[in-house]
């Protein structure tokens, strides 16, 4: 059963001009550890293939914040939301922290999808939960 869902657009040259006036302290305001080491190594190759990243990672988690529809409070923080890629490359959702706890005792799973364009990052998730017993309000103990 699909416990909700959400999509983002994000404009690429927003996302410039923060990092522009942030510098680096953006970046790890919005990745977590994991896609901090990424985003450097792709900077590090081609600077505007590093801003994509960061977008699509901002993108994709905003549409997580969605579908769970918490949005950017409660348990749902920047850090503890990871977009990752499996060894295919398709993107996964990897919660950390209090995130995954609340989460896992829901007992939901998470889809994602992310792709970028010249000036717009997009993504759509999908959140389901196999049991619609333990769906509860955002917010609410379980």
């Amino acid at each position: 059963m699909i416990y909700g869902i959400g999509t983002d657009i994000c404009d690429i040259r927003r996302i410039r001009a923060s990092f522009g006036r942030h510098g680096e302290r953006f970046a790890e305001k919005i990745l977590s550890g994991g896609e901090l080491a990424v985003w450097r190594r792709r900077s590090a190759r081609w600077p505007e293939r590093g801003l994509r990243y960061l977008a699509t990672r901002f993108s994709a988690k905003e549409a997580f914040s969605k579908a769970i529809g918490t949005g950017m409070s409660g348990p749902m923080q920047w850090q503890l939301c990871e977009i990752a890629n499996r060894p295919g490359g398709a993107p996964q959702v990897v919660l950390h922290g209090a995130l995954q706890s609340w989460f896992a005792e829901r007992g939901l799973r998470a889809h994602i999808s992310l792709t970028d364009e010249s000036e717009y990052a997009a993504s759509f998730c999908v959140v389901e939960c196999a049991d619609e017993t333990r769906i509860q309000a955002p917010g609410s103990q379980p």
